[in-house]
């Protein structure tokens, strides 16, 4: 049993798998090495196998990092300490061990032997005092390997027994977004240590503002990019964001993606460049960028980013050189493969990585499967013919469930010169990698292979759901889940789990080779179609929970989806279907509120509108993409031009017969003449109320709370406090009564604030609690920092100078970390701070000291009553 253990249960998400560290003297402990990382893989973890652990002069930042972000430590000894190298006091082994988080547990194996090392008699002496530890003695690695599973076995079953029991909170721990968050690899990446520690190297020495991982495509520049993000954790103490492009097809997108994944909510209200600037500001962040080759074009746009955050640095995969001011390239190698024209080595220690490659995942089929006499000649033969590709020796690793190793070489000798000679005009590497694609798909069924060739449409990942309806009148139709299965046993497809669904999702050149032969049959119009009106039917079905009660989940289930919205839009337009993607991005005008996406549904529609001298389109249609296009420019760029634009956009859903949108166009009209002008100001009122009259009228209660808080806001501008409380009043009434905890929110938000103006001290903050408990609720961070700041107000009224200061300090780092710093007009929590400042200094010193370090989670701790916390704690884990 392994004691000590206090850590509060964390609830994962199902990419994220238990890693377990694993520590030892490589050459003397090689077999076992082996034998501990086949029990680890039999439950489902990740081993962590550092392979430069015990070696002279251990780079001891990368362990540590790798020991940080692990959850388990494996320690295994035999007779040999490890060497200790010049300056040093202990070997890489004791050093291991010494660096592991006091918390995680340890479980500790010890090889018999006749003699061992007098100082690694003494490591295991203090080993076996350590009360965090658990050791035991094993004989062969057959006994190590069952001792292993067994203890990781029983040590899960601990943990989650563990887990039934009610625990304080965490409130110290770091809240993990999916988005955003590094991926954790599902399987052992094999070959890449020197490269690992070349990238993390280029990283650490800070001269260079984009290092740029180019190769072509299955040469695994994603895989090494998401190990150097997780080796380089430590330099980046600000954060590491993941930001995938895969399904960024426009160069006009990359700004809102980089938004997106940063946490920043684009509401139209300022550039969003400068949004992204501001967030970024004095934060040393590391953002990596997957897959850039679809939008070179938008690579200037990275240069304008860290001339304006000179303290973030990018990481970039790609295919193609980038070419711009800043960029490091580091050239992505294969593999290596075994020497001249020998066979693989039958030792481990000294075998070529791209053989491990192999032999690891043939043994997630056949768990015996290694390096043989018989075989070691076609195994070095299949990954020189393969030239040390892993996407590509992983498809032939698969082969192995029906061919054995002389089979697939002898397939390969016959199929790549042919498959490669017709696809001349791509890189020699990019050759061999098409050619075993076409290779791996030529021995599945037909129906299978057309199943791989439709899937090209979908973007990053898809359901079992989305795939059926693909199916209708295709030979694959009533067989999807075999098909699907027989895919992902040959690893064309993978699986995982998101948000409690079973997705799947094809790799980059996968895809790109399917969409390829699927426009080749010509068929890609018809598959288009499919999937577009798919996600239509998808998002008709779950648009109308957006504006009341269901709409939490609502937003959660198409933040799931959004990648494959993205294609359907685009899928529409492709096809000049301009008339349903208009309606398509106007049935998810609360979801892009919400979200802010604006920036991004402005591309499509501005896309649209160049369409429409080739494809006409309704005057409906013309209205909704302007109103788009304009929104921002409303914000940003206020004009007589936007004001008149606005009102085409008013006169056209009327000649539409939609009074609903009619009226929200003429809500923004109103709003783009308060922006532009303050001399209109009595016009827009009388624009807002006939918007408001009318929008009651038609039953759309969300646009009608929106826009009583834009009067509300336009009334306390103009002074008249109790007209603007009115406002607030119906608009909150009004969304309350339909569960849109979003309105609620920020209209809650504002009354409090304005209450809190009027001395109306105790009412203020019962209102500022609510609203910071339903942005708690809907993963809401600008509503949090409005929150925050409300019970700021609170604290320094009351006189609690300390508390005001955390959080005045813990809301302006949300506010700077998602971009917002427009609305300081209706700010109300600084005056008093300053008072306080003038009369306790030391305490404000104090305070705003400590709530910098804050989490989210302990700010809200820190604003919150102690039983209103409790409510929202599982809500703030899930973050």
């Amino acid at each position: 049993m392994v004691t000590g253990l206090e850590r509060a249960p964390v609830i994962r998400t199902p990419d994220q798998r238990i890693r377990v560290f694993v520590s030892s003297t490589l050459r003397e402990l090689a077999e076992e090495r082996e034998a501990v990382r086949s029990a680890i893989e039999r439950l489902r973890l990740a081993p962590v196998m550092f392979e430069l652990g015990a070696r002279p002069h251990p780079p001891r930042d990368l362990y540590r990092s790798y020991l940080a972000q692990s959850d388990v430590f494996i320690g295994i000894y035999g007779a040999s300490y490890g060497w200790v190298a010049p300056d040093e006091d202990v070997s890489g082994l004791e050093d291991e061990y010494n660096l592991a988080p006091a918390g995680m547990p340890k479980l500790i194996y010890v090889k018999d032997a006749d003699t061992r090392d007098e100082r690694l008699t003494d490591l295991i002496a203090r080993i076996q005092a350590d009360d965090t530890a658990a050791y035991l003695h094993f004989h062969n690695t057959q006994d190590l390997e069952d001792h292993v599973a067994g203890d990781l076995a029983m040590l899960l079953a601990e943990r989650f027994d563990e887990s039934r029991t009610p625990q304080a909170p965490d409130t110290g721990a770091a809240p993990v977004s999916l988005v955003g968050r590094v991926p954790v690899p599902y399987t052992t990446t094999i070959g890449r240590e020197g490269d690992i520690d070349a990238v993390r190297t280029l990283l650490a020495r800070g001269t260079d503002r984009v290092v740029s991982l180019i190769g072509p495509g299955g040469i695994g520049k994603s895989r090494l990019a998401i190990e150097a993000a997780l080796a380089c954790a430590d330099l980046f103490p600000d954060g590491v964001y993941f930001v995938l492009l895969e399904g960024v097809l426009e160069p006009g997108l990359l700004l809102p993606t980089i938004a997106y994944y940063l946490g920043i909510r684009d509401n139209g209200e300022a550039a969003l460049e400068e949004r992204i600037a501001h967030a970024l500001a004095d934060r040393r962040v590391l953002i990596v960028l997957d897959n850039f080759e679809q939008i070179v074009d938008a690579a200037p746009v990275l240069v304008r980013l860290y001339t304006v955050a000179p303290t973030a640095t990018f990481l970039v995969t790609s295919r193609i050189v980038l070419r711009i001011r800043g960029e490091r390239v580091y050239d992505v190698p294969p593999l290596t493969t075994p020497a001249g024209e020998g066979p693989a080595s039958l030792d481990r220690t000294s075998r070529s990585a791209a053989v491990s490659l192999f032999v690891d995942r043939a043994r997630a089929i056949d768990p015996q499967f290694d390096v043989t006499p018989d075989n070691a000649r076609d195994l070095a033969d299949i990954c020189r013919r393969l030239e040390g590709l892993p996407l590509a020796i992983e498809l032939a690793a698969a082969k192995v469930r029906i061919l054995n190793p002389a089979q697939i070489a002898g397939r390969l000798e016959k199929s790549l010169p042919l498959l490669t000679a017709a696809v001349r005009d791509l890189p020699e590497r990019h050759r061999t990698m098409r050619a075993t694609i076409d290779w791996s798909v030529s021995l599945l069924p037909p129906a299978q292979r057309d199943l791989l060739e439709d899937l090209g449409v979908f973007a990053t990942r898809f359901t079992l759901d989305a795939v059926e309806a693909l199916g209708e009148g295709r030979p694959w139709g009533g067989h999807a889940i075999d098909a699907l299965a027989a895919l992902a046993d040959g690893s064309l497809v993978k699986q995982s789990e998101l948000g409690g669904r079973r997705v799947f999702s094809l790799l980059a050149i996968v895809r790109e080779y399917a969409l390829d032969h699927l426009k080749e049959r010509g068929d890609a119009q018809r598959v288009r179609r499919a999937h577009a009106d798919y996600y239509r039917e998808l998002v008709q079905q779950i648009a109308p929970d957006l504006g009341g009660r269901g709409q939490a989940d609502a937003v959660v289930r198409l933040g799931l989806e959004l990648p494959n919205l993205r294609a359907a839009v685009r899928h529409l337009v492709y096809t000049n279907r301009l008339d349903d993607a208009g309606d398509f991005a106007w049935c998810l005008l609360i979801y892009w509120w919400i979200s802010g996406f604006f920036a991004e549904v402005r591309v499509w529609m501005l896309e649209l509108l160049e369409k429409q001298h080739e494809q006409p389109i309704t005057p409906h249609t013309r209205a909704i993409a302007w109103f788009f296009a304009l929104w921002g420019e409303m914000w940003q760029r206020p004009s007589e031009q936007v004001v008149a634009g606005l009102g085409e956009c008013v006169r056209l859903f009327r000649e539409s017969g939609d009074e609903d949108a009619a009226a929200m166009a003429l809500a923004a009209r109103a709003t783009a003449r308060v922006q532009f002008s303050h001399l209109d100001t009595d016009k827009a009122e009388a624009e807002l109320r006939e918007a408001v009259v009318t929008l009651r009228e038609r039953g759309n209660t969300w646009a009608e709370a929106i826009t009583e808080v834009s009067l509300g806001r336009l009334a306390w501008v103009r002074g008249s406090t109790d007209d603007a409380l009115a406002h607030f009043d119906r608009a909150t009434s009004v969304a309350e009564s339909r569960g849109d905890l979003f309105t609620t929110s920020v209209a809650g938000n504002l009354r409090s604030r304005l209450n809190f103006q009027l001395g109306r001290i105790e009412e203020a903050e019962r209102e500022f609690v609510h609203t910071l408990l339903l942005s708690v609720g809907l993963h809401y961070e600008e509503g949090v920092a409005y929150g925050l700041e409300g019970v700021c107000a609170v604290a320094a009224a009351h006189g609690e100078a300390w508390r005001a200061a955390a959080l005045a300090v813990a809301a302006g780092e949300i506010r700077r970390r998602i971009g917002i710093f427009d609305v300081e007009s209706f700010t109300v929590h600084t005056p008093y701070l300053e008072i306080l400042r003038g009369r306790d200094a030391q305490s404000v010193e104090a305070g705003e000291i400590a709530g910098a370090e804050l989490t989210v989670a302990e700010s809200v701790q820190l604003a919150l009553p102690e039983h209103e916390f409790a409510t929202v704690v599982d809500a703030l884990r899930a973050w």
